[in-house]
């Protein structure tokens, strides 16, 4: 098994009202891939963090091995997700995967 986790920071600017909907979106888009890429064992976005937190959101993510994690990275349904709803809205990624 590999665990797949990203934080991200929210750009700079949005209301509360604009960065919940963005998480929501966020959240819905990602963990929708779930049965829809071979190899996602789960997939979770948490978006409330405390306050002592320094990341907006969390991906917290399986799946069966290297490869199914590579594919998942390029597969048509994952990049949509990505490239409209998580990259136009943060100014900062940090990945680790294991």
């Amino acid at each position: 098994m590999v665990r797949h986790v990203i934080l991200w920071q929210l750009k700079d600017g949005y209301s509360q009202e604009e960065a919940a909907k963005i998480k929501a979106d966020i959240k819905e888009g990602l963990e929708g891939l779930k049965g829809k890429i071979d190899g996602i064992i789960d997939i979770k976005v948490h978006t409330k963090p405390l306050a002592s937190s320094n990341a907006d959101l969390m991906l917290d993510s399986s799946f069966t091995d290297e490869t199914a994690l590579k594919t998942y990275a390029t597969h048509p349904a994952h990049v949509a997700v990505a490239d409209g709803k998580v990259r136009p809205f943060v100014k900062a990624r940090v990945c680790m995967d294991f």
